[in-house]
């Protein structure tokens, strides 16, 4: 088995194209189309308790991505599959007891658009969580933004890929409104969309979680657990379209990605959402979702915010 180490410590270890390299070896040629077009199906991945969560969702995503982008999903998706169960193998030095890594696997075409030799490339590093620990407590600030959703005849919701420009754009904006906001981007018909690289679930005490059309967002992971622990606490589930107007009249908002799971919004376009502090619903679904990993995922992310990845 590969190791590489540096002054007496390993480093991670990433695959490209068929083998196990030194992280910081990881590079692609300038004339990649994923590096001159943005033409680059991507999954983040978690794993709790050092193993990948969900990895069947992912794979399913992933071979949705791939098909509609016309390259070859079978072997691509069996590659990527095989490559996330050797992963913690390969890099069985560097987990640590109770700490958790963020995975990530892409695809590109290559420097053919046929994608005749693709790029694949699987690396990860510990969680971040320094970036949303006090979110869990404090909760998120989040505004809605002049840069829509990429239109369905651009690239269909489901396609999950990295041109996400309008991401970053929309949190420039939202970072204008207010210091560390996230942005919310309406689609073409001025109904809520999405968060930047999170879905946006509203919770009403009449109604129970609200959600925007599933057909016209990227399908999260991390929101079919939220539906699948909502169901099991007797939560009421609904899709519908939802203007600004009703969002801001909710009791409870949420993101949900991979990294962090779930976090609370708690000022929303400057007005305080409920009390102004993460509600009683975002504390029980927090709690059923670290109950179900066997990771207290917000004592975790306290535990280990203090290291730098």
């Amino acid at each position: 088995m590969l190791r590489c180490h540096i002054g007496g410590m390993t480093t991670p270890l990433a695959y490209l194209n068929g083998a196990w390299i030194p992280s910081r070896d990881l590079a692609i040629p300038i004339d990649d189309l994923g590096f001159l077009l943005g033409s680059t199906v991507v999954e983040r991945l978690r794993t709790f308790g050092g193993q990948v969560f969900r990895t069947a969702e992912h794979l399913e995503r992933l071979r949705r991505s791939l098909e509609i982008v016309g390259w070859d999903a079978d072997a691509l998706c069996s590659e990527i599959k095989t490559v996330l169960q050797d992963f913690g193998q390969q890099n069985v030095l560097q987990f640590v007891a109770g700490d958790d890594w963020s995975l990530v696997s892409f695809i590109t075409p290559g420097s053919s658009p046929a994608a005749v030799e693709p790029t694949v490339c699987v690396h990860g590093n510990p969680l971040p969580f320094h970036d949303w620990v006090d979110y869990y407590s404090t909760g998120v600030k989040a505004a809605i933004v002049n840069t829509r959703q990429v239109p369905e005849n651009c690239w269909p919701s489901e396609l999950k890929c990295r041109s996400r420009l309008h991401y970053y754009l929309a949190d420039r904006e939202a970072h204008a409104i207010g210091p560390g906001a996230r942005g919310i981007l309406l689609d073409q018909d001025g109904y809520i969309c999405e968060g930047t690289t999170a879905n946006v679930v509203a919770y009403f005490e009449n109604r129970g979680l609200v959600t925007p059309c599933r057909t016209k967002v990227l399908p999260g992971v991390s929101q079919q657990v939220l539906y699948e622990l909502a169901a099991s606490l007797g939560i009421a589930q609904a899709e519908e379209d939802l203007l600004p107007a009703e969002l801001a009249r909710a009791n409870e908002i949420f993101l949900t990605s991979t990294s962090s799971c779930l976090l609370p919004v708690t000022e929303f376009n400057g007005q305080a959402v409920g009390t102004g502090k993460p509600g009683k619903v975002f504390a029980q679904l927090l709690s059923a979702w670290s109950e179900m990993v066997g990771v207290d995922i917000a004592e975790q992310a306290q535990r280990f915010t203090a290291r730098r990845d």
